[in-house]
Parts: C-alpha cells; structure tokens; sequence
C-alpha cells in the first residue's frame, strides 16, 4: 500500500476550482520596501552583536579601589555612568522591565548606592534608589517574583556591607529577619552539597560572599580571557581581593568594548549569532541570509576546531553550537559531551546545579541529531535530557506565563515533535506564532539582545510565510484543474486526496523558488495513490498487465492498446504527467530524462503487480524478497526521484546513476514501508493481506510475538533513520548536492507525520495542519 493510499486521505475542498499555476505574487510597493527594509537590517546584525549593558556589574566594577590610592574608584568613569543612568521612579536596570522583575531592579539598585555611598558622591540618586527600595521591599520576599541567580546570597550580604558604609536601609524588622533566614537556608544547602556544581555556584556568586569566600579557590575558575566565570561582577569582587592582573585585563577589555558600562555576561557572541542563525532557521527566512549564515556556521567551525572556550565552557552553547553545525553539513564530533551525558555529570556544572531548563532543551535537541552507530554519548544524553524535561513541566516547574510561558511552549514542543517529524512548514508557523519577541533574559541581572528577540524577525517571517502560502493556494487551485482534465475523479474505486498529497510537498519544499518540484511532488502523490488503488482493488488481473505493458511500450495507440477505460484514464494521465516533468526537468538540466521517468514508474508498476500476484496466488513470501520488493511498492520514488531534477542542481548522469542515491531511496522507503506496515496491521491481518510484522510471525513460527516484532521493528527503524540522516549531512565524499539529499529525508518526516498515531490521516489534528499550511494566514496583530 502506498503513502498516499484512499485510507490515508481526504478529498480537497477546493476539487472543483480551477486555476492555472501562478507566477510569483507581486506585493505591493509599500509591503516590498517593508520586506527589503527588514532583510537589511538584519543583516548588519550579523556584523555586531549588541548586548545591553548592566548596572549591576557596572556598579561592581564602580566598587574596585584604585591601587594607588583606596580611597579613589579605579574606574571613575563607571561611577559616573551610574550618577548618569538612574530610572525615573529611582531604580537602575533595564527600562520598562517586567513586572515580575522587581527583584532583579531591587538588587540593581542596592549594588547603585553601595557603589556611590563607597565614593560618597551622588547623595540625591542615593536617596531616589533609598525609596523605591522602601516602596518595593515586600518583592524581596515574594516567591512569585522572579529570582535573579544567586539574590537570596548577594541581597542581604549588600545590606550588612550598607551598614559597614553607615548607610541605613530602610527594611522592616520582619523583611530583614525574611531575607537573613533565607540566605542562611542557601548557603547551608550549597555548602551542604560540597558537590563541583555548588562550588561553581558559589565562585560565581563570589561578590555575595565577602571575607567568607575561599578566594584563591575562586580563581581555579579563571578563565583565559581573565574572567571569572565571564562575569564582570564576580571579576570585579575578585580582583579587589587579590590584584589579579588577568581579571585586570579583562576588566579594562569590557570598558575598551562598551564604554563607561559593562554586560552582566561575556563574551557572549557565539551563542547569540548562533541563536540568530537558530531563529532564521526555524522562522522559514534563512534563505535570505544565506551568505551571512555560512559566515556565521564557518566562524563557529574554526572556534570548535581550535577548543575555544566560549563554546565548550557552556552546555548551552556547546550543544547549539554542535546541532548548527551538524545540520549543516560540518563534521563534528559529540565527544564534548561526554562529561554532560549522564545527568549526574551535568548537576557538577553550573547550569546543572542551577537546573538551567534553556541549557537542559538545548542538550536535548543536540541528542537528537545522532547519525553515527556508535554514538551513545548522544543517546544517553538524549534519555536523560527528555526525562528531566517531562519531569519539570509535569511537576510544574517551568511555570506558564510571564518570563517562563516562552520556554514552557519550547519544551512542549521539543517533546511532542522530534526533530525527525518536524515538518518545516508546521514547525515554522508555531515558531511564528510563539516567537519570543521579549528579549529580556536573566542571569545575575535581567539583560538583552536585540540579535536574539527582535520584531523584524517577525514582521518578515510573517510576510513570508503568508507570500508562500498564497502561492501554494493557487498551485491547489491548478493540481484541483488538473485532476478534472485528467479524469482522475471519474474513476470510481480511487478517491483522490489531493490536499493531502500537496500538504506534503507545501510542508516541505515551500518557497517560490521550487515550484516545479512542488508540482511534481503533489501530482505524483495523486498518481500513485490512484494506481496503488487500481492493484489493490480497482483492477482485474487483465488491466493490472496491461497498464503494465503500455508503460513499458509508451509509444501506443490509446484507443486501441487500453483494455478499459480505467486503464486508459490511467496510462494517459501517466504518460501526459511524465512528459510534463520531463520538459520541466529538461529546461533546468539541459539534457533528456524521459527514460529516467518511465523506469521509475516501470518499477513501481512492477512491484505492485508482483504484490498482487502473491495476493492472487496465496503466496507467502520470505522477508527478503517482500522487503527488496516492499521498498518499491511502498511508492515513493515516483514522488521523490523526478523531484530531484527540479530543485535547482543540475545533475549528470553519472550522479544520476551514483549507487547513494539508490542507497538515500531504499533507506527512506524501507523506513516508510515498515512504519506502514506497524501501522496496518491489525487492519490488513483482517483483510487477509501479509506485510512485514505478519511474515516476522510467520517465519519466526509464532515464537516471537505481535509485540516484540513491533519492538525490534522500532529499533531497526531507528537504525535506518540515522544511517538516512548520516547520508543526507555527509558532505565529504558525496556527490550529490545537498539540496537533492535533503528532499529524501524531508519525505521521512512527512512519513513521521502520517504515521505518528496511525497509519494515516484519520484526526482533526490532520486536517487542521492542512490548513495551517496551505489555508489560513497568519494575522501579525493576533501575535
């Protein structure tokens, strides 16, 4: 039975109507000029990261005593960036800060006044910070505010070094007594633990500590570029305690780079281009930005080379860092996660003893991408990683709403849609309309970045999105034409379900530019739902050899060669469909591929007349010879082999002819054929039909069971799954273009899809991803 089988579909709304093929719709002048506005500035993003700075740190930094003389800032221009920059109602932060980062403005605002109390200047700002921290106290203590890293250690130690400065606080007995309590609850549970994540946390909490930090064993965590732990705060405690030159260097470094100011983190370039890469990517406009992004993957390549540690000092960036450049083709290996494949491994970093969910989602979706045999760091990784997942929403951990609803949606999706069913054009509206646009992240203090929250991300996923989608409503219109003249509807045993087999092409190969292969896609979908349905049901043993001939002739008299009128609707919409693409495929490959067309077809044909000979005769097949012919039969290269003509690449014969395209088709299509047949069979044992989980049964001699094949089934899928994705990534040594490679494993998570609960599309669920493909826009003010 093929993918497209009568079961497995539903008839199109839109049969009737008819249309020729479109060119591409013109936007109006205005909507262009906003298009090509948008594409332009971000692209200068690439060229710059810009990442807010932190009064916090700032303020840190403001502390540090000039060696010469302690009574003096070393850094006065940070002092004075803080006289400078003081909100409106009195705090220091970001501008218009969420309500539930109250908090984070108090921490900011304390460390502030510390900084001009120490250099007794700025008595009017120290008295604006004084009250709206006495009009904002209770927010220390509310747990449903949101707790910047490390608060409950750093807030009160900056109130005990207010009273060494004589400077009062106004706190109520109560709020102190809270805050103490809860610091002293902190530093008993890290101090309890002794584990490597609890004394990272504490190196990185330093500044909280004072006289009681260990600050010799603080600098082990001294990266190369002088910091500690990338952070200016920690730094800058850290060197007015020990004059290390490095922390120095680097501190001098961060005001060279952003002026009077310092960020709360850094560097933090690669994770953020990256991040811009990952935005692009899933909000379906990357390929605008194609030369900007190979920049970005080929930068990232030369730093995993050389070991920097931007990368591999953090699970986060280091597993972006490796799915970025895995999909992309780039040979990279996953032994650096190695150290975080066990969960245990990870709770001894920082990310993990602060369960970091962002780091925790990024690992997962790292794990996915395995495409070695021997890759169990991955698998393990992958375990564990979904496991502690499920487990922080199910317990409610990763609250929806406010800052946390973002990567609550993330991880729901990350579980339900594994990266081989993703289908791009459904992936892309969800990332659409759960884009982020609040770039406002916390670590110590609440920072942003413009390169990984930004609306013109938006606005031009949108216009595109909608663009493509309007195309693709005109090319149903045309296959809907195309059906009628072909009197494919007067055919009474098949039902056409044309929305369905164009879903599949308009998920996948979407934008303007592939058109052609769209076409060819969907209507031979149609076709090999129909002929699949002539040898399942429709045909008398006559008409299946006779359409069979014909194809294999293809120079005959229709009115004469045909036995019945069903064989020659169905060998002229054959015929007329293979020359259509075979013109299409000869403009773009300067050459003839008609022959190519007709075996392919052949075949199918072929291995679907066998089947119904084995049907006809009672046969029982060994596995081998159902599967050599099952892979086949299963109906996919019709579909996906013509399309490789009409994606761009011009192929020879000889890459035409090269066996890893035979090996992509058989890989793919015996993935398909087994899913199919876990799928069906339960349904087809009643129709007294045999596939792959009966012949197990049966050649096991009933010692094996329906549900141990099914599981051994699984694996071997899982096997070929990743022998498929390993074929499709492997640059080195191939010679087929990527673009051609990737349409094999795009028809593996369209098979994903359809039989993810069944064996096909039966659900709302179903038809509601039809029509949010191909039917309904996406409205930006609803966003």
């Amino acid at each position: 039975m093929s993918l497209f089988h009568p079961n497995n579909l539903w008839r199109s709304a839109s049969s009737t109507s008819a249309s020729l093929v479109p060119g591409p719709i013109v936007a109006t002048k205005a909507k262009t000029l906003c298009f090509e506005g948008a594409k332009q500035r971000i692209k200068k993003m690439f060229n710059e990261v810009e990442l807010s700075v932190s009064s916090y740190d700032t303020a840190w930094v403001a502390m540090v005593p000039s060696p010469n003389s302690p009574k003096a800032p070393f850094f006065p221009q940070c002092v004075n960036w803080l006289l400078d920059n003081q909100l409106c109602d009195g705090s220091w932060g970001l501008p218009n800060r969420d309500p539930l980062l109250v908090k984070d403005a108090l921490l900011s605002t304390l460390a502030c006044i510390l900084a001009l109390k120490q250099w007794d200047v700025g008595q009017d700002q120290m008295n604006n910070g004084l009250y709206f921290i006495e009009s904002n106290i209770a927010a220390a203590t509310d747990e449903k505010q949101f707790s910047p890293i490390g608060f409950d250690i750093i807030f009160p130690a900056m109130i005990e070094y207010a009273k060494n400065l004589d400077l009062n606080i106004p706190l109520k007995a109560m709020n102190l007594d809270a805050l103490v309590h809860k610091r002293e609850l902190e530093l008993k549970r890290c101090y309890g633990s002794n584990s490597e994540g609890s004394k990272t946390y504490l190196a990185y909490v330093s500044e909280g500590l004072g006289k009681l930090q260990n600050w010799e064993m603080v600098m082990k965590y001294q990266r190369e570029n002088g910091s500690l732990l990338n952070s200016p705060s920690t730094t800058a405690a850290a060197f007015t305690h020990l004059k290390n030159s490095g922390c120095l260097k680097y501190l001098c470094s961060l005001l060279e780079k952003f002026g009077n100011a310092v960020p709360t983190v850094y560097p933090l370039d690669i994770y953020t281009r990256l991040c811009m890469v990952d935005s692009l990517e899933r909000l379906g406009i990357d390929k605008h930005f194609r030369k900007e992004i190979n920049s970005v993957l080929e930068e990232t390549y030369r730093y995993w080379l050389q070991g920097e540690e931007e990368i591999f000092l953090d699970a986060a960036t280091c597993a972006l860092a490796f799915r970025m450049l895995r999909v992309n083709g780039y040979d990279v290996s996953s032994d650096p996660f190695s150290q975080l494949s066990e969960k245990d491994h990870f709770s001894s970093t920082l990310e993990g003893y602060l369960k970091d969910i962002g780091a925790v989602l990024e690992l997962f979706r790292a794990s996915e991408i395995i495409i070695h045999r021997e890759e169990s760091v991955l698998e393990k990784q992958n375990l564990w990683t979904r496991n502690f997942l499920r487990w922080e929403l199910s317990n409610g951990s990763i609250h929806t709403g406010g800052l946390n609803n973002y990567l609550c949606q993330e991880v729901e999706d990350a579980l339900s849609f594994p990266h081989h069913s993703n289908l791009e054009r459904l992936s892309t509206r969800r990332a659409i309309e759960r884009y982020n646009k609040n770039n406002t992240h916390v670590l110590k203090t609440s920072y942003s970045s413009l390169n990984i929250g930004n609306e013109d991300f938006l606005k031009l996923a949108v216009e595109d999105f909608n663009i493509c989608q309007s195309i693709h409503r005109e090319e149903l219109k045309h296959l809907a034409r195309w059906v009628t003249e072909n009197r494919l509807n007067k055919l009474k045993f098949a039902r056409q379900k044309l929305a369905y087999c164009y879903f599949s092409a308009a998920a996948t190969l979407f934008s303007s530019e592939v058109s052609d292969a769209r076409i060819s896609w969907a209507k031979n979908g149609v076709l090999t739902t129909v002929v699949d349905d002539f040898f399942d049901v429709g045909g008398s043993e006559e008409e299946l050899v006779n359409l069979v001939q014909l194809v294999e002739k293809w120079d005959v008299n229709v009115s004469t060669d045909c036995c019945s009128v069903n064989v020659e609707i169905l060998f002229s919409a054959l015929k007329s469909t293979i020359c259509e693409i075979g013109d299409k495929a000869f403009t773009r490959q300067g050459r003839s591929v008609i022959s190519d067309l007709i075996d392919i077809w052949l075949d199918l044909l072929k291995s679907m007349l066998r089947e119904a000979e084995w049907l006809r005769d009672k046969s029982v097949p060994t596995m081998d010879d159902y599967m050599k012919n099952g892979y086949v039969s299963f109906a996919l290269g019709p579909i996906v082999l013509p399309t490789l003509y009409l994606v761009g690449p011009k192929l020879s014969g000889k890459v035409v002819q090269d066996p890893e395209i035979r090996h992509l088709y058989e890989l793919m299509s015996t993935f398909g054929r087994l899913l199919n047949d876990i799928r069906s069979f339960k349904r087809e044992s009643v129709e007294g039909k045999l596939n792959a989980v009966s012949l197990c049964i049966i050649h096991g001699g009933g010692i094996i069971t329906e549900e141990e094949t099914i599981k051994e089934m699984m694996s071997f899928i899982a096997t070929k799954r990743r022998e498929l994705l390993k074929l499709v990534l492997q640059e080195k040594g191939s010679l087929i273009p990527r673009e051609c490679k990737d349409l094999f494993w795009k028809m593996t998570r369209v098979l994903h899809l359809f039989y993810m609960k069944d064996d096909g599309f039966t659900s709302h669920e179903m038809i509601n991803a039809v029509n949010a493909v191909i039917e309904e826009p996406i409205v930006l003010n609803e966003l």
